[in-house]
């Protein structure tokens, strides 16, 4: 595990465990959140992302969190193991609350500088969407992968708990 890509819905958990894996294996961790929002939550351009993400999966050994769809496949074809975390919508929704709140009109560690938490219907309304509408697209491209590529799928906190206690 020295190249590994985290997946999954707003609220699943991508940012937490991106930074525990990164400290028991002792690996960078990129949020591309952090990358590609600018101040006042301006997006990166396309090219930008793209270019950014080439050059971060030559490196030996990383662990990136985000979804970003239209940039994934870079860094699934580089990707020694994918983990999509397949959380229930419930959870994910909660979660991304609770975080609003601690957060509210700051910025998150895992967030670009200048971009302070708010409430966002639209990426409420995401999440709540994802089991429909990213979810399936998600397991299509999980399935087309290559069988040298480790593929875990967590689909609870607990799930996820086991999975990082068995790496100790």
């Amino acid at each position: 595990m020295k190249k590994v890509v985290l997946i999954g819905s707003g609220g699943s958990g991508k940012s937490t465990l991106a930074r525990q894996l990164g400290e028991k294996l002792k690996i960078d961790v990129y949020h591309l959140d952090a990358m590609f929002w600018k101040p006042n939550w301006v997006g990166v351009p396309k090219n930008e992302q793209k270019k950014v993400q080439n050059d971060l999966v030559r490196q030996e050994e990383w662990i990136i969190d985000g979804n970003y769809g239209g940039t994934m496949e870079i860094r699934l074809n580089a990707a020694d193991t994918i983990i999509f975390l397949d959380i229930s919508r419930i959870i994910c929704v909660y979660r991304a609350s609770k975080r609003l709140l601690k957060y509210i009109n700051k910025t998150r560690p895992d967030m670009g500088e200048g971009c302070e938490e708010r409430f966002d219907l639209k990426f409420f309304k995401w999440i709540w969407n994802y089991p429909k509408t990213s979810r399936p697209e998600i397991l299509n491209r999980l399935k087309q992968l290559p069988k040298d590529k480790q593929v875990i799928m967590l689909k609870s906190p607990r799930e996820v708990q086991q999975f990082l206690e068995k790496l100790r």
